[in-house]
């Protein structure tokens, strides 16, 4: 039997086409990959947020663009019908817009996995973020008179920073010093004994003597005097001068302070800050401190900071 010729004009049936599938593409990493950037940034630090929002606008755009093509496809021309004897008008037909299941089925997937991140997302960063906007208050502790504390004189202060609470939990200890009067204003060195490495107890480098315990209007007060060389903590073997300042070992940063404030020629202790260091000593020690108490450990200053978590 003799093959058929194809003839010429005819164009050969074509029984089919595979569909049309998008390419891969690497948007939707960028895309996940800037949303974890901006998750971690939101515990770590705002530039990181700034860089994970702006990577996943940008992918986010090119993926949906991708998506999209098809729908943003101009229309191929119909061909025109060929001419008949009789001249019918058509009347124009109004086709609804059509999706392809590729692009149905991505769009329900972006859907479903936002919401389901948001659910698992925002409780976890809530969390994570939210003890840094909250204040931790302190209340005011009553040290007592100051006659208590000698000018030159250490003394290892022990107190209760919160009278609501059980004493074994609001216990603390800070290491006091009168340096006499700066413009007839008494000044006064108060370091807590939080280590800025992780936070264990720092004891005095030197001798102590008897402790004596005072009844204030916010609790009893235990004062032990102390001949101390500088600090030191048995932890890790961190060392600090007598003005806080690290001198040795692991921390980041000069041993906290507390602010204080003269009422009714009594000493009365607020809240602890964070140091830098100190300059100089006694009533003329210039201090350079922060705004407020940063967590053992963590680096307040330097390129370090990025790693740790933002605090206002």
């Amino acid at each position: 039997m003799a093959d058929e010729v194809e003839q010429p004009g005819e164009a050969p049936e074509q029984h089919g086409s595979a569909p049309h599938l998008p390419p891969p593409t690497i948007w939707p990493f960028g895309f996940a990959a800037g949303v974890a950037l901006l998750l971690v940034g939101l515990v770590v630090s705002w530039l990181i947020v700034v860089i994970g929002a702006a990577i996943a606008i940008v992918f986010g755009f090119l993926w949906a663009r991708d998506l999209t093509r098809e729908v943003r496809r101009k229309p191929e021309p119909e061909p025109l019908p060929k001419p008949t004897h009789e001249l019918v008008e058509a009347e124009p037909e109004e086709e609804e817009p059509r999706y392809s299941r590729s692009v149905f089925l991505s769009g329900t997937t972006l859907g479903i996995g936002a919401a389901i991140g948001a659910v698992v997302t925002v409780p976890v960063v809530g969390f994570a973020i939210a003890p840094a906007f909250v204040g931790q208050g302190y209340d005011n502790v009553d040290l007592g008179p100051l006659s208590n504390f000698p000018d030159g004189k250490w003394l290892v202060t022990t107190f209760r920073s919160d009278t609501e609470s059980p004493s074994n939990v609001s216990l603390r200890t800070a290491y006091i010093r009168s340096n006499g009067f700066k413009d007839n204003v008494p000044s006064f060195t108060i370091i807590s004994n939080h280590c800025a490495h992780l936070g264990c107890p720092v004891q005095p480098n030197g001798p102590t003597g008897r402790t004596r315990r005072i009844d204030t209007t916010t609790g009893p007060v235990e004062l032990t005097r102390a001949q101390p060389s500088g600090f030191g903590c048995p932890c890790h073997g961190g060392q600090y001068d007598t003005e806080g300042n690290r001198t040795a070992g692991p921390p980041v940063r000069a041993l906290d302070r507390y602010m204080f404030s003269i009422v009714k020629s009594r000493l009365v202790l607020g809240a602890p800050f964070s140091v830098a260091k100190v300059e100089g000593a006694g009533a003329d020690a210039v201090i350079k401190a922060y705004n407020t108490s940063y967590d053992p450990g963590v680096h307040v200053d330097g390129w370090e900071q990025i790693l740790y978590p933002y605090n206002p």
